[in-house]
Parts: structure tokens; C-alpha cells; sequence
């Protein structure tokens, strides 16, 4: 009779608590859904240095990857890391000449010629989130696209996401920028 008890308060607290919180807070964005490496919604012309790039992430952002998609443009080559959750991403974004994973120091094996360190600010532990987190393979790659050799190691450590993307070229040009709705870091190479 307790454990039935027991099992019934339970259930009622797992249907209900759900439900509980603040019309203030806001609400998670859904995953988004993945879509062809077309990116329609690719503008602008081809980056045109390849200096380190910043932007701050929105005060309260709780962030979390949920897909990785690479796409071929005229003139560039796209890398868009879809997030789900609350707020903006910032970003550092910059070539290094080694992947070393935050937290535990251990170097990642990346092909090509150059690595694009990506750090998404804002980022929030995938057991944290309301959202699940992207489970893909690890590289991310797309033989349409060979000269992004694969994009590496999505971890997350002390509010950032941090990733290499592998590049099959001298350090080319690139640019970072933000798409919403839902909320996207996108990272364009520029073609050798």
C-alpha cells in the first residue's frame, strides 16, 4: 500500500511540475529541423580576411547545438551550426594550429591543411537543456563540399561550444555572422 502511495504522488508530481514556472521566462526554441546543404538564405559576397573574429552572446543565452550543416556557395563555403534554446550566440572564431579540446587538453585529429577553431558563447550543458543536442556523426562532413573537410568535436565546457572545422586550404578568408528564427552561427570560407 506505501509503494503504491508512493508511485501515485510521484506520478501526479511528474504530470504537474512539468507545467510549473514564470510567464516571464522565455520559452526554449525548438529544435530546428535539418534541411539540404542549399541554404537558400546565403547572401552577401565572399569573405575577404581571415583575422580572428568576437561578438558577445545575449545576456541570459542558454544555448545548445542541435544540427551541423555544410553548403557550397558561389564563391564560399558554408558552415552553419543550428541552436536551440534562449538568446543569441556570441562567438570566437579564429584559425589555430592545433584542435585542443577545452576542459581536458587532449589534441583532436583534424584533416586538411588549416583548422578554424569555432567557439559558441552562450552555450548551455546538453543535460541542462530543454533541448535535445545534435547527435550526428563526429566529423560532420559532405563530399559536395570536399574542401571543408569536416567539421570536429562539438563539446561543451563553462558556457562555450567549442568545434574545429577543417579546412583543405592556406588559411582562407572568412567571415562569421548570425541568422534567427531559429537562431544560427553560420562560418563562410571564402574558396581558395
Amino acid at each position: 500500500m506505501r509503494n503504491a502511495l508512493v508511485f501515485g504522488l510521484v506520478a501526479v508530481a511528474a504530470l504537474t511540475l512539468p507545467g510549473c514556472g514564470t510567464e516571464d521566462a522565455p520559452a526554449a526554441t525548438p529544435p530546428p529541423t535539418s534541411t539540404t546543404s542549399t541554404f537558400a538564405d546565403a547572401t552577401g559576397a565572399a569573405p575577404s580576411d581571415n583575422a580572428p573574429k568576437s561578438g558577445a552572446a545575449s545576456p541570459g543565452a542558454a544555448l545548445t547545438v542541435t544540427d551541423i550543416r555544410i553548403g557550397h556557395q558561389p564563391g564560399f563555403d558554408r558552415v552553419v551550426f543550428a541552436l536551440g534554446g534562449t538568446g543569441t550566440p556570441g562567438w570566437q572564431v579564429g584559425y589555430t594550429d592545433r584542435a585542443v579540446q577545452d576542459g581536458s587538453g587532449k589534441t583532436v585529429d583534424v584533416a586538411g591543411r588549416s583548422i578554424i577553431e569555432v567557439r559558441i558563447l552562450g552555450s548551455i550543458y546538453p543535460f541542462d537543456s530543454p533541448v535535445p543536442s545534435f547527435s550526428g556523426p563526429d566529423p560532420v562532413t559532405d563530399p559536395s563540399v570536399p574542401e571543408i573537410t569536416g567539421v570536429y568535436k562539438k563539446t561543451v565546457y563553462e558556457g562555450t561550444t567549442q568545434s574545429f572545422i577543417g579546412v583543405d586550404a592556406d588559411a582562407p578568408a572568412f567571415a562569421v555572422t548570425t541568422l534567427s528564427d531559429p537562431p544560427r552561427l553560420v562560418v563562410d570560407i571564402a574558396h581558395p
